[in-house]
């Protein structure tokens, strides 16, 4: 039996994608709204942590910031049986994981940090990337459910090693979603369409995951609906910015970047798809 916490878009999805491969699961959100969305779908959910705990060797979280993450954990850790692995697939901070695991280590069950990439519709279609921290033997014990819910998975190193990653991954999609949005303005001016510049990118070294994935899939076509926030980018921005203040770090190209994306709030509000960046500066009333 697999437990997940946490089923938002990127839970819930992973919710969805494990019930269609065969696995037993029960599902516990703190919103009701969550909770009676996820009976919908026809999964198994339950009203506390306890059940969870109770039943699950095996717990997914899927939460939206450290702070919870740490809540949660306050709360689920000393309900668990010994041996239980969690594994926590949000975009947390390493110095929380790090703290979570070594708590994990004292009390006999195991922390691992697995934070994804791919959005909804990776985790719906089990074509996700996770970058893993914690010990070899921990994650190898669950490759058979990495190998249901990712296309890709890479272990960085030790404990909070995979949210570090996550944390400058985020970062990198950030700069190049401005950057690009910039570049397009700037080709315009020499009479080169975005689609042609595009091109030209891919097929060079300036190319990234943003100029052959975001932009086709949800920027060219104006879908803007990739599940992917402003707000929860921004916060992901902010990790980086603390991070680097926290580790006495000068980092002017972070600071640029974070301006840019706090900026930006003027005319993009938390709810807005993140690739909606590039419409800064691109139409006439952002």
């Amino acid at each position: 039996m697999i437990g997940i916490v946490g089923c938002g878009a990127m839970g819930g999805a992973m919710v969805q994608r494990l019930l269609e491969q065969g696995q037993s699961l029960v599902c516990h959100d703190a919103t009701p709204e969550a909770r009676r969305h996820m009976a919908a779908t026809g999964a198994e959910v339950v009203d506390d942590l306890a059940a969870v705990a109770s039943r699950c060797k095996t717990i997914i979280l899927s939460l939206p910031k450290a702070d919870i993450v740490r809540a949660v954990m306050s709360d689920l850790g000393p309900l668990l049986q010994a041996g239980t692995v969690i594994l926590d697939t949000s975009t947390s901070e390493p110095d929380t994981t790090r703290e979570l695991a070594a708590q994990a280590e004292k009390a006999g069950y195991v922390f691992i940090d697995g934070p994804v990439s791919g959005g909804p519709n990776g985790a719906r279609n089990g074509t996700m990337t996770m970058v893993l921290g914690g010990a070899a033997e921990s994650i190898e014990s669950l490759r058979p459910l990495l190998a249901q819910l990712t296309a890709k998975t890479v272990h960085i190193g030790a404990s909070g090693s995979g949210h570090a990653t996550k944390i400058a991954n985020n970062l990198l999609c950030a700069a190049n979603l401005a950057l690009m949005g910039e570049m397009a303005r700037l080709a315009e001016t020499q009479g080169v369409s975005l689609e042609r510049l595009l091109e030209g990118v891919n097929a060079g070294s300036g190319r990234s995951g943003v100029s052959e994935v975001n932009f086709p899939l949800w920027i060219l076509n104006e879908q803007y609906n990739s599940g992917f926030t402003m707000g929860l980018m921004r916060k992901d921005v902010g990790l980086a910015v603390s991070l680097a203040e926290r580790t006495e770090l000068d980092l002017p190209a972070t600071r640029a970047i974070a301006a840019i994306w706090e900026a930006s709030r003027d005319g993009l509000p938390d709810s807005a798809d993140f690739n909606e960046i590039y419409k800064l500066g691109n139409t006439p009333d952002v």
